[in-house]
């Protein structure tokens, strides 16, 4: 049964379902081409700050244009939900991994939410086309959020908001239904250059901008090869991912605990120490990584990093 409602009760129980499933801002942008950041692409490109990530530069009118993407599309819906740990792991010393990777694959924890939220609209509003995404398709998912107001873009490129930081997964809902569109909203960063100092291996060379080719993320999860030599004792102890421009922005003082049972961390992965990490076999990596997003590392890669850092 489909049930008319007016764009303002439609905008509405879009915003309150997105509350209901745990979500923890909703925005919602009109469907077009993303004019102003198309130039912005292909300087970043052009400069070679993608490295090895040859796939940013496929798809790209897809990451513009999300009408490419779902034919008809009138709205991006865009979503912020928290993954703030209660405890950060790196405060105890040890070889650390990135605060989002601790619990469970966000990819499949979100989708699952969204598959809900999609079910929830045809069954709500009526039958209308869409796609939901996270982090999985040629979606330009930082500048929809900006434009729908959950925040603006901070100088490490990350989107930031007001009242939680940066701490959290963006997912989006791209879909044929026009509805009442949110605006951006100001930039906050002011003189800040916290992020900026604090990069060991100066990935963020000016303002908004990161040189993704020389992230301690992208070494210790997109690179195959070998991390260059150059980079030995910039590291900081992570072997997986990196939050040095996270912790150090001052907007995160806000971030408070997720409370997301999945993304809480492996029991085994909260008491490990350097020696563990150091002596871990694959049967371990396995046991403790299998539903996280360290796989995407995979073991020899997660060994590679450890010996990068220890040696």
């Amino acid at each position: 049964m489909t049930f008319r409602m007016s764009k303002t009760e439609n905008t509405r129980f879009i915003k309150s379902t997105a509350m209901e499933l745990g979500f923890s801002f909703c925005g919602i942008a009109k469907a077009e081409f993303l004019a102003e950041e198309a130039p912005r692409l292909v300087q970043w490109l052009q400069r070679g700050y993608g490295g090895k990530m040859h796939y940013l530069e496929k798809n790209f009118d897809q990451r513009l244009d999300p009408t490419l993407l779902v034919p008809g599309a009138k709205s991006v819906v865009s979503l912020a939900f928290n993954y703030f740990p209660s405890k950060d792991l790196a405060e105890t010393g040890n070889l650390k991994i990135a605060k989002y990777a601790y619990g469970e694959d966000y990819h499949f924890v979100i989708k699952d939410k969204l598959k809900v939220f999609m079910d929830r609209i045809q069954e709500t509003i009526g039958e209308i086309a869409g796609r939901a995404f996270v982090d999985s398709a040629p979606v330009h998912e930082r500048a929809w959020a900006k434009k729908s107001g959950l925040g603006w873009i901070g100088k490490n490129s990350l989107l930031l908001n007001k009242s939680m930081g940066s701490f959290f997964f963006l997912a989006e809902l791209i879909i044929d239904l026009e509805l009442e569109y949110d605006g951006p909203v100001k930039d906050y960063c002011g003189t800040c250059t916290a992020c900026m100092d604090a990069c060991p291996t100066d990935a963020i060379p000016q303002p908004y901008v990161v040189d993704g080719s020389k992230c301690i993320s992208y070494f210790t999860i997109e690179l195959k090869e070998g991390i260059p030599q150059e980079q030995k004792g910039k590291f900081e102890n992570w072997i997986f991912g990196c939050d040095i421009c996270q912790d150090v922005c001052p907007w995160n003082r806000f971030s408070s605990p997720h409370h997301e049972p999945l993304f809480e961390p492996h029991p085994e992965l909260a008491q490990m120490r350097t020696s563990d990490w150091n002596e871990i076999t694959e049967e371990v990596f396995q046991k403790i990584f299998k539903k996280s997003a360290v796989k995407r590392t995979k073991f020899s890669g997660l060994k590679r990093n450890i010996q990068f850092v220890e040696k």
